[in-house]
């Protein structure tokens, strides 16, 4: 049933790149204060808002891989092009063995660096980035519930900081309701706080504007508009 709920979501979505920093530890304090802008974004509509931010979408294995391989080939080009300076009585089979050693710790070295955040954004295209946060966003989406509203009316709005990537994904209900240049201002107003590396304030805005579009094309009904999901900030890495 779940698999079933997410692949009928209409997805319309916008992403930004954003500059921030690589930390993910919140206060208390902050936390109650994305959860208190999305209580207020709330109040004027219907729809359900669910601020979440991840410390990564991918895994990018192939990063460490593909950087172990080519340190490994760039110690052994230049181990070769020496040789005569470190092999000046010839080849023995010692030297082969230290070669080969050289050429493992290289590409040893290589994969440990592939793992650093720096790294996988510079050997990672921008493509591959934003299709991994579209994939970890409709998987959120799913996993907490977001379509379980009355009148399948959440939105999700997601921070993925190793990606420096926002994405907001509204239900199917909210297909149609506002253009793809609306919901860029979503995004927009998020990115203008998160430029400067401020996480909490940047998803505090986009809480924001994203409550008053909301309230334009799903208002909220006087007596009838339920906390249907939990306010709270989603972490998770």
């Amino acid at each position: 049933m779940v698999a079933v709920l997410v692949e009928a979501v209409e997805i319309l979505e916008e992403e930004g790149p954003v500059e921030i920093g690589d930390e993910l530890e919140l206060t208390a304090e902050e936390r109650e204060r994305i959860g208190l802008a999305v209580q207020a974004a709330e109040q004027r509509t219907n729809a359900e808002i669910v601020p979440m931010i991840v410390a990564r979408s991918g895994l990018y294995r192939e990063v460490r891989h593909w950087v172990g391989l080519g340190l490994a080939l760039l110690v052994l080009t230049i181990l070769l092009t020496i040789e005569s300076h470190w092999l000046p009585w010839g080849w023995h089979a010692s030297n082969a063995a230290w070669l080969l050693l050289s050429t493992l710790v290289a590409y040893g070295c290589g994969v440990w660096l592939g793992t650093l955040w720096p790294v996988i954004r510079l050997c990672t295209s921008a493509e591959r980035m934003r299709h991994k946060v579209k994939l970890r966003a409709d998987r959120a989406f799913s996993q907490h519930a977001v379509s379980h509203t009355r009148e399948r009316t959440g939105v999700l709005i997601m921070l993925s900081i190793l990606e420096r990537q926002i994405y907001v994904l509204p239900d199917r209900s909210l297909d149609g309701l506002a253009s793809t240049d609306q919901w860029a201002q979503v995004v927009l107003a998020a990115v203008e706080r998160l430029q400067g590396g401020d996480i909490v304030s940047g998803l505090c805005q986009g809480i924001q504007r994203c409550g008053l579009l909301l309230a334009d094309i799903c208002p909220g009904r006087p007596g009838d508009n339920p906390n249907e999901l939990p306010d709270e900030l989603i972490q998770e890495p």
